[in-house]
Protein backbone atom coordinates (compact mmCIF):
# COMPACT_ATOMS: atom_id res chain seq x y z
CA UNK A 1 0.00 0.00 0.00
CA UNK A 2 1.41 3.51 -0.84
CA UNK A 3 1.51 6.35 1.02
CA UNK A 4 -1.41 7.93 0.18
CA UNK A 5 -4.06 5.23 -0.81
CA UNK A 6 -4.81 3.42 3.44
CA UNK A 7 -5.17 6.96 4.80
CA UNK A 8 -5.61 10.06 2.73
CA UNK A 9 -6.32 13.80 2.27
CA UNK A 10 -8.92 15.95 0.61
CA UNK A 11 -12.52 16.97 0.13
CA UNK A 12 -15.03 19.31 -1.35
CA UNK A 13 -18.07 20.98 0.07
CA UNK A 14 -21.21 18.90 -1.27
CA UNK A 15 -23.65 16.81 0.31
CA UNK A 16 -26.13 13.89 -0.22
CA UNK A 17 -27.28 10.09 -0.18
CA UNK A 18 -25.75 6.59 1.31
CA UNK A 19 -26.33 3.21 2.29
CA UNK A 20 -25.28 0.26 0.44
CA UNK A 21 -24.00 -3.46 0.11
CA UNK A 22 -22.56 -5.90 1.96
CA UNK A 23 -25.15 -6.76 4.70
CA UNK A 24 -26.18 -10.18 5.93
CA UNK A 25 -29.00 -10.99 8.67
CA UNK A 26 -31.86 -9.63 10.39
CA UNK A 27 -29.81 -7.64 13.41
CA UNK A 28 -27.46 -5.33 10.44
CA UNK A 29 -27.62 -1.68 11.58
CA UNK A 30 -30.19 -0.15 9.44
CA UNK A 31 -29.64 2.43 6.48
CA UNK A 32 -28.75 6.22 6.35
CA UNK A 33 -31.04 8.75 6.37
CA UNK A 34 -31.35 9.29 3.16
CA UNK A 35 -31.43 5.86 2.05
CA UNK A 36 -34.43 6.38 0.00
CA UNK A 37 -32.02 8.30 -2.49
CA UNK A 38 -29.99 4.69 -3.37
CA UNK A 39 -29.91 2.20 -6.38
CA UNK A 40 -32.69 -1.01 -5.35
CA UNK A 41 -29.10 -3.03 -5.47
CA UNK A 42 -27.76 -1.33 -2.49
CA UNK A 43 -28.09 -3.09 0.74
CA UNK A 44 -27.21 -3.22 4.90
CA UNK A 45 -24.61 -3.60 6.56
CA UNK A 46 -23.78 -4.97 10.46
CA UNK A 47 -20.83 -1.99 9.21
CA UNK A 48 -18.11 -4.57 10.20
CA UNK A 49 -15.02 -3.94 7.56
CA UNK A 50 -13.76 -7.56 8.79
CA UNK A 51 -16.94 -9.48 8.24
CA UNK A 52 -17.92 -7.57 5.06
CA UNK A 53 -14.30 -8.37 3.29
CA UNK A 54 -14.79 -12.08 4.12
CA UNK A 55 -18.06 -12.29 2.97
CA UNK A 56 -17.44 -10.29 -0.15
CA UNK A 57 -14.55 -11.97 -1.22
CA UNK A 58 -16.58 -15.70 -0.79
CA UNK A 59 -18.65 -14.22 -3.24
CA UNK A 60 -15.97 -13.37 -5.78
CA UNK A 61 -16.25 -9.78 -4.42
CA UNK A 62 -14.73 -6.69 -3.39
CA UNK A 63 -15.93 -4.05 -0.74
CA UNK A 64 -16.39 -0.55 -1.83
CA UNK A 65 -16.99 2.03 0.68
CA UNK A 66 -18.83 5.05 -0.06
CA UNK A 67 -18.28 8.21 1.82
CA UNK A 68 -21.13 10.56 1.75
CA UNK A 69 -22.94 13.49 3.15
CA UNK A 70 -26.36 15.14 3.10
CA UNK A 71 -27.11 17.39 0.16
CA UNK A 72 -23.76 16.64 -1.69
CA UNK A 73 -24.38 17.63 -5.58
CA UNK A 74 -21.45 15.27 -6.28
CA UNK A 75 -22.82 12.43 -4.24
CA UNK A 76 -26.11 13.25 -6.32
CA UNK A 77 -24.71 13.32 -9.82
CA UNK A 78 -22.64 9.49 -8.79
CA UNK A 79 -26.68 8.10 -7.61
CA UNK A 80 -28.18 9.88 -10.30
CA UNK A 81 -25.84 10.01 -13.38
CA UNK A 82 -22.85 6.85 -12.27
CA UNK A 83 -24.73 4.78 -10.69
CA UNK A 84 -28.12 4.36 -13.17
CA UNK A 85 -26.05 3.45 -16.51
CA UNK A 86 -26.80 0.01 -16.71
CA UNK A 87 -22.97 -1.14 -17.79
CA UNK A 88 -21.61 0.33 -14.66
CA UNK A 89 -24.56 -1.26 -12.48
CA UNK A 90 -24.26 -4.76 -14.20
CA UNK A 91 -20.12 -4.56 -13.28
CA UNK A 92 -21.11 -3.19 -9.99
CA UNK A 93 -23.77 -5.88 -9.14
CA UNK A 94 -21.21 -8.72 -10.14
CA UNK A 95 -18.27 -7.56 -8.53
CA UNK A 96 -18.64 -5.04 -5.75
CA UNK A 97 -20.15 -5.05 -2.34
CA UNK A 98 -20.66 -1.79 -1.14
CA UNK A 99 -20.66 -0.64 2.21
CA UNK A 100 -22.35 3.42 2.85
CA UNK A 101 -20.75 5.56 5.38
CA UNK A 102 -22.02 9.10 6.48
CA UNK A 103 -19.13 11.20 7.65
CA UNK A 104 -21.02 13.20 10.29
CA UNK A 105 -22.83 10.12 11.34
CA UNK A 106 -23.34 7.80 14.43
CA UNK A 107 -23.43 4.06 13.09
CA UNK A 108 -20.92 2.28 15.07
CA UNK A 109 -18.44 0.72 12.49
CA UNK A 110 -15.60 -2.01 12.90
CA UNK A 111 -12.37 -1.21 11.09
CA UNK A 112 -10.20 -4.08 9.80
CA UNK A 113 -8.19 -3.97 12.95
CA UNK A 114 -11.10 -4.98 15.19
CA UNK A 115 -11.67 -0.95 16.52
CA UNK A 116 -14.91 0.16 16.59
CA UNK A 117 -15.93 3.95 16.37
CA UNK A 118 -18.82 6.23 14.96
CA UNK A 119 -19.28 6.62 11.17
CA UNK A 120 -17.51 10.22 12.04
CA UNK A 121 -14.85 9.06 13.55
CA UNK A 122 -13.57 6.55 11.05
CA UNK A 123 -14.21 9.41 8.23
CA UNK A 124 -11.96 11.49 10.26
CA UNK A 125 -9.20 8.46 10.72
CA UNK A 126 -9.00 7.90 7.27
CA UNK A 127 -8.48 11.68 6.72
CA UNK A 128 -12.10 12.00 4.00
CA UNK A 129 -12.07 15.79 2.79
CA UNK A 130 -14.00 15.07 -0.18
CA UNK A 131 -17.60 13.83 -0.69
CA UNK A 132 -18.16 11.48 -2.39
CA UNK A 133 -15.16 9.74 -1.26
CA UNK A 134 -14.88 5.51 -2.56
CA UNK A 135 -12.57 3.46 -1.47
CA UNK A 136 -12.12 -0.17 -2.88
CA UNK A 137 -10.60 -2.62 -1.09
CA UNK A 138 -8.87 -6.30 -2.07
CA UNK A 139 -9.82 -9.84 -0.47
CA UNK A 140 -7.14 -9.03 2.34
CA UNK A 141 -9.11 -5.79 3.09
CA UNK A 142 -5.94 -3.73 1.58
CA UNK A 143 -6.86 -0.94 -0.53
CA UNK A 144 -7.04 -0.81 -4.47
CA UNK A 145 -7.94 2.45 -5.46
CA UNK A 146 -8.91 5.47 -3.32
CA UNK A 147 -11.04 8.16 -5.25
CA UNK A 148 -11.52 11.54 -3.33
CA UNK A 149 -14.59 13.08 -5.23
CA UNK A 150 -16.27 12.89 -8.18
CA UNK A 151 -15.37 10.90 -11.18
CA UNK A 152 -17.68 11.22 -14.77
CA UNK A 153 -19.53 7.71 -15.81
CA UNK A 154 -16.40 7.32 -18.39
CA UNK A 155 -13.85 7.32 -15.70
CA UNK A 156 -15.55 5.71 -13.09
CA UNK A 157 -16.74 2.86 -15.33
CA UNK A 158 -12.60 2.67 -15.63
CA UNK A 159 -11.85 2.20 -12.42
CA UNK A 160 -14.53 -0.11 -11.95
CA UNK A 161 -12.89 -2.35 -14.82
CA UNK A 162 -9.41 -1.67 -12.84
CA UNK A 163 -10.80 -3.18 -9.21
CA UNK A 164 -13.26 -5.71 -10.91
CA UNK A 165 -10.30 -6.99 -13.12
CA UNK A 166 -8.01 -7.02 -10.35
CA UNK A 167 -5.48 -4.70 -12.63
CA UNK A 168 -3.32 -3.68 -9.57
CA UNK A 169 -1.39 -7.10 -10.34
CA UNK A 170 -0.55 -5.71 -13.44
CA UNK A 171 -0.17 -2.14 -13.88
CA UNK A 172 -0.60 1.10 -10.93
CA UNK A 173 -3.87 2.77 -11.11
CA UNK A 174 -1.72 5.91 -12.51
CA UNK A 175 -0.26 3.98 -15.48
CA UNK A 176 -3.66 3.02 -15.92
CA UNK A 177 -5.96 5.48 -16.15
CA UNK A 178 -3.68 6.77 -18.78
CA UNK A 179 -4.59 4.62 -21.48
CA UNK A 180 -7.96 3.40 -19.94
CA UNK A 181 -10.15 6.60 -20.37
CA UNK A 182 -11.08 7.96 -24.13
CA UNK A 183 -11.92 11.33 -23.94
CA UNK A 184 -13.68 13.62 -26.40
CA UNK A 185 -11.59 16.95 -25.57
CA UNK A 186 -9.11 19.16 -27.07
CA UNK A 187 -5.90 17.70 -28.03
CA UNK A 188 -3.93 21.21 -26.83
CA UNK A 189 -2.97 22.49 -23.62
CA UNK A 190 -4.80 26.19 -22.67
CA UNK A 191 -2.62 28.66 -21.95
CA UNK A 192 -3.18 30.68 -18.88
CA UNK A 193 -1.54 33.84 -17.86
CA UNK A 194 -0.59 32.84 -14.46
CA UNK A 195 1.12 29.75 -15.23
CA UNK A 196 4.66 30.45 -14.50
CA UNK A 197 7.19 29.76 -17.40
CA UNK A 198 9.48 27.19 -17.93
CA UNK A 199 11.95 25.73 -17.16
CA UNK A 200 10.09 25.58 -13.60
CA UNK A 201 11.92 26.38 -10.17
CA UNK A 202 9.23 25.58 -7.98
CA UNK A 203 11.60 26.09 -4.85
CA UNK A 204 9.50 28.35 -2.09
CA UNK A 205 10.59 31.06 0.66
CA UNK A 206 9.52 31.48 3.49
CA UNK A 207 7.07 34.22 3.83
CA UNK A 208 7.02 34.25 -0.07
CA UNK A 209 3.50 33.07 -1.81
CA UNK A 210 2.18 29.67 -1.35
CA UNK A 211 2.32 27.22 -4.71
CA UNK A 212 -0.40 25.47 -6.60
CA UNK A 213 0.81 23.19 -9.01
CA UNK A 214 -1.80 22.44 -11.89
CA UNK A 215 -1.38 18.36 -13.51
CA UNK A 216 -2.69 18.51 -16.26
CA UNK A 217 -3.31 16.73 -20.17
CA UNK A 218 -4.23 16.79 -23.89
CA UNK A 219 -7.34 15.21 -24.87
CA UNK A 220 -8.74 15.71 -20.78
CA UNK A 221 -12.17 17.08 -20.72
CA UNK A 222 -12.26 18.30 -17.10
CA UNK A 223 -8.82 20.23 -17.75
CA UNK A 224 -11.21 21.85 -20.89
CA UNK A 225 -14.05 22.55 -18.29
CA UNK A 226 -11.45 24.28 -15.39
CA UNK A 227 -9.95 26.58 -18.16
CA UNK A 228 -13.21 26.94 -19.58
CA UNK A 229 -15.16 27.81 -16.42
CA UNK A 230 -13.62 27.62 -13.19
CA UNK A 231 -10.40 29.76 -14.81
CA UNK A 232 -12.59 32.53 -15.86
CA UNK A 233 -14.44 32.97 -12.70
CA UNK A 234 -14.07 35.99 -11.07
CA UNK A 235 -14.17 34.85 -7.68
CA UNK A 236 -11.53 31.86 -9.12
CA UNK A 237 -9.13 34.10 -10.15
CA UNK A 238 -8.97 36.42 -7.09
CA UNK A 239 -7.74 33.40 -5.14
CA UNK A 240 -5.32 32.43 -8.30
CA UNK A 241 -3.41 35.93 -7.78
CA UNK A 242 -2.25 34.85 -3.79
CA UNK A 243 -0.60 32.12 -5.66
CA UNK A 244 2.48 30.99 -7.66
CA UNK A 245 0.51 28.32 -10.27
CA UNK A 246 2.20 26.64 -12.10
CA UNK A 247 1.07 23.82 -14.80
CA UNK A 248 2.86 20.22 -15.27
CA UNK A 249 2.10 17.88 -17.81
CA UNK A 250 1.19 14.37 -16.27
CA UNK A 251 3.88 12.22 -17.84
CA UNK A 252 6.72 15.04 -19.36
CA UNK A 253 9.94 14.27 -18.94
CA UNK A 254 10.96 17.69 -18.64
CA UNK A 255 12.95 18.79 -15.74
CA UNK A 256 11.98 21.16 -12.96
CA UNK A 257 13.19 21.66 -9.32
CA UNK A 258 10.67 20.40 -6.96
CA UNK A 259 9.56 22.84 -3.93
CA UNK A 260 11.90 21.33 -1.51
CA UNK A 261 14.70 22.01 -4.01
CA UNK A 262 15.72 18.93 -5.75
CA UNK A 263 15.62 18.34 -9.54
CA UNK A 264 13.02 15.82 -10.39
CA UNK A 265 12.07 14.78 -14.24
CA UNK A 266 8.17 15.99 -14.23
CA UNK A 267 6.57 12.45 -14.40
CA UNK A 268 8.87 10.84 -11.76
CA UNK A 269 7.47 13.85 -9.48
CA UNK A 270 4.35 13.24 -10.30
CA UNK A 271 4.49 9.78 -9.54
CA UNK A 272 6.31 10.09 -6.13
CA UNK A 273 3.47 12.51 -5.53
CA UNK A 274 0.69 9.94 -6.74
CA UNK A 275 -0.71 12.20 -8.83
CA UNK A 276 -3.17 9.91 -10.93
CA UNK A 277 -6.66 12.25 -12.17
CA UNK A 278 -6.40 15.42 -14.24
CA UNK A 279 -7.12 17.58 -13.66
CA UNK A 280 -5.11 17.66 -9.93
CA UNK A 281 -3.86 20.54 -8.07
CA UNK A 282 -1.41 20.51 -5.55
CA UNK A 283 -0.71 23.14 -3.08
CA UNK A 284 2.41 23.44 -1.50
CA UNK A 285 2.98 26.07 1.80
CA UNK A 286 5.92 28.52 2.04
CA UNK A 287 8.69 26.01 3.37
CA UNK A 288 7.38 23.32 0.20
CA UNK A 289 5.28 21.13 2.18
CA UNK A 290 2.47 19.76 0.85
CA UNK A 291 -0.75 21.35 2.17
CA UNK A 292 -3.49 20.05 0.39
CA UNK A 293 -5.02 18.81 -2.85
CA UNK A 294 -7.95 18.15 -5.18
CA UNK A 295 -7.87 15.65 -7.46
CA UNK A 296 -11.56 15.61 -8.65
CA UNK A 297 -14.31 16.69 -10.72
CA UNK A 298 -14.98 20.66 -8.67
CA UNK A 299 -17.31 23.20 -9.59
CA UNK A 300 -16.24 27.22 -9.55
CA UNK A 301 -17.27 27.86 -6.05
CA UNK A 302 -15.33 24.54 -4.33
CA UNK A 303 -12.70 25.15 -6.93
CA UNK A 304 -12.37 29.13 -5.56
CA UNK A 305 -12.71 27.96 -1.57
CA UNK A 306 -9.72 25.36 -2.02
CA UNK A 307 -7.61 27.98 -2.99
CA UNK A 308 -8.86 30.48 0.21
CA UNK A 309 -8.42 26.89 2.24
CA UNK A 310 -4.35 27.21 1.73
CA UNK A 311 -3.87 30.77 1.24
CA UNK A 312 -5.97 32.08 3.90
CA UNK A 313 -4.08 29.12 6.35
CA UNK A 314 -7.39 27.64 7.41
CA UNK A 315 -6.03 24.42 6.37
CA UNK A 316 -3.64 24.88 9.33
CA UNK A 317 -6.91 25.53 11.65
CA UNK A 318 -9.55 23.76 10.23
CA UNK A 319 -8.44 20.40 9.51
CA UNK A 320 -11.94 19.83 7.80
CA UNK A 321 -12.04 21.25 4.26
CA UNK A 322 -15.71 20.69 4.67
CA UNK A 323 -16.58 23.08 7.57
CA UNK A 324 -14.29 25.28 5.87
CA UNK A 325 -16.50 25.57 3.32
CA UNK A 326 -19.46 25.82 5.15
CA UNK A 327 -18.64 28.46 7.56
CA UNK A 328 -17.45 30.55 3.98
CA UNK A 329 -20.59 29.54 2.44
CA UNK A 330 -22.84 31.00 5.90
CA UNK A 331 -20.70 34.18 6.06
CA UNK A 332 -21.36 34.71 2.38
CA UNK A 333 -24.98 33.82 2.82
CA UNK A 334 -25.11 36.53 6.28
CA UNK A 335 -23.68 39.14 4.27
CA UNK A 336 -26.86 38.90 1.59
CA UNK A 337 -24.75 36.49 -0.97
CA UNK A 338 -26.17 33.56 -2.84
CA UNK A 339 -23.81 30.50 -2.88
CA UNK A 340 -23.73 28.45 -6.09
CA UNK A 341 -22.92 24.90 -5.41
CA UNK A 342 -23.20 23.84 -8.49
CA UNK A 343 -23.19 26.91 -10.35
Amino acid sequence: MNRRTGIQRVLAVGLLAGGLLAGSGAHAQGLSSDANELPAWFAQTFLDLREDVRDAAKQGKRVMIYFHQNGCPYCAKLLSTNFTQKSIVDKARKHLAGIDVNIWGDREVTWLDGKAMTEKQFAAMLKVQFTPTLIFLDERGEVVVRLNGYYPPHRFEAVVDYVAGKKEREIPFSEYMKTAVKESASPELHAASFFMKAPLDLTRTPGGKPLAVVFETPYCSGCDEMHKDGFTRQEVLEQIARFDVARVVLGSKSELVTPDGRKRAADAWARELDVAYTPSIVFFDDRGKEAFRIEAYLRPFHLAGSFDYVSSGGYRTEPSFQRFLQAKAERIQRSGGRVELWR
